[in-house]
C-alpha cells in the first residue's frame, strides 16, 4: 500500500506529536511560532534601475489572523516593528484570512484591517490578495469575482490593494513602477467555473502591459510559481504563500505548496531575475512553524545594495 504525504500530513503530524510530548514539537508549536525575526537582503537588480538609487522595502507576508496563534495585539506588535525598519514603502504580500481550523476564534478583517491601516512609509503601504482571501471568502467564491472582504477592509483602512495593476511611485526624482498580480488560485480546485477547475485571476502579460518599457519595476505575487514566467526587465518579484514550507529539517522544507517544489520555497533566488520568497509571519493547516521564524523582510534594492 502506497502513501501518499502532503503538506497537510507533514505539518498534522508534527502538529500532533507536539501534543503528545515535549522537545522539538513542543518548540514548533509553542516557541518559534511566536517568535520574529527581521530577514534583510541587499541587491542589485539585474533588470532596470536608476544608476546609485536605493530602494528599502519593508514586506509582510500570509498573516493568517486567527486567535491564539495571531490575534490582535500581536499584530499591532508587527506593525509596529514594520514602522520601525526605515522602509521607503511597505508592501502587503497577500494572505491575511486565517488558513486552519486549530483556532479558538476567527479574527475578523474589519479587526485584523485598521490595525495593518497603522503601517506608516513615505510611499504610502499597498497590498495583493491572497489564495485564503479569497478561499474563505464565501461570497466571493460563489459569485466567481471579487470583491472580497479582506481586499474591501484594506481599502477602507487607506491601503491600496492591486490586483493586475501597476502604478508609478515618484520618490526622490526617480519613478519605481509597482504592479500587483492577480491571485494565482482564487478558485478551489474544487469548485468550478466557466468549465474549469482552479482558475486564478493573474494576467501578468496585462499587468506588465502598463509599465513603460525599460522603466523600473517590482511586481508583487503571491505566489512564487508566476517567477519563470517573469521578464528579466522586472528588478525584483517578491511572493510569500510557502511560508518556507512551514517546516524546515536541515535548511530543507520536506513539503512545499509549489508544483516546483523546493526551487522557489524560500529565500532569494536568482534566475532570469531576482525573487525573494517571504517565509511569512502565521500559519496555515497546522499551528507548526520549525526552522522558519515568522520574519518581516527587508530588501535594500539598488546599485551600491550588494
Amino acid at each position: 500500500m502506497s502513501v501518499r504525504i502532503t503538506r497537510r500530513t507533514v505539518l498534522t503530524g508534527i502538529g500532533s506529536g507536539a501534543f503528545a510530548g515535549l522537545g522539538t514539537g513542543a518548540y514548533a508549536v509553542g516557541i518559534e511560532p511566536m517568535r520574529l525575526v527581521v530577514t534583510r537582503y541587499a541587491l542589485r537588480p539585474l533588470g532596470p534601475w536608476p544608476a546609485g538609487f536605493r530602494l528599502r522595502i519593508v514586506a509582510l507576508a500570509d498573516l493568517h489572523a486567527c486567535e491564539p496563534w495571531m490575534p490582535l495585539p500581536r499584530i499591532a506588535g508587527i506593525v509596529a516593528t514594520a514602522n520601525g525598519l526605515g522602509g521607503d514603502v511597505i508592501l502587503l504580500l497577500g494572505d491575511y484570512v486565517s488558513g486552519m481550523n486549530a483556532v479558538t476564534r476567527y479574527v475578523d478583517a474589519a479587526e485584523w484591517a485598521p490595525v495593518l491601516g497603522g503601517l506608516k512609509a513615505p510611499l504610502g503601504t499597498y497590498a495583493i490578495l491572497g489564495n485564503h482571501d479569497w478561499w474563505e471568502d464565501r461570497t466571493a467564491q460563489r459569485r466567481g469575482a471579487g470583491p472580497t472582504i479582506a481586499g474591501a477592509a484594506l481599502t477602507r483602512n487607506g491601503i491600496r490593494v492591486l490586483e493586475n495593476e501597476a502604478l508609478p511611485l515618484t520618490v526622490r526624482g526617480e519613478t519605481i513602477w509597482l504592479a500587483g498580480l492577480g491571485d494565482q488560485l482564487a478558485f478551489q480546485p474544487s469548485r468550478k467555473r466557466r468549465g474549469k477547475a482552479g482558475i486564478g485571476l493573474d494576467d501578468l502579460p496585462g499587468t506588465l502591459a502598463k509599465i513603460p518599457d525599460g522603466a523600473p519595476a517590482i511586481l508583487l505575487a503571491h505566489e512564487p510559481d508566476i517567477f519563470p514566467k517573469v521578464p528579466p526587465r522586472i528588478a525584483l518579484t517578491l511572493s510569500g504563500h510557502t511560508h518556507g514550507g512551514q517546516v524546515r529539517l536541515f535548511g530543507r522544507a520536506p513539503v512545499v505548496p509549489s508544483r516546483y517544489g523546493a526551487r522557489y520555497a524560500y529565500g532569494h533566488v536568482r534566475e532570469q531575475a531576482d525573487l525573494i520568497v517571504s517565509g511569512g509571519l502565521g500559519m496555515s493547516i497546522a499551528p507548526v512553524r520549525l526552522g522558519v521564524p515568522p520574519e518581516i523582510v527587508v530588501v535594500d534594492l539598488g546599485d551600491d545594495a550588494a
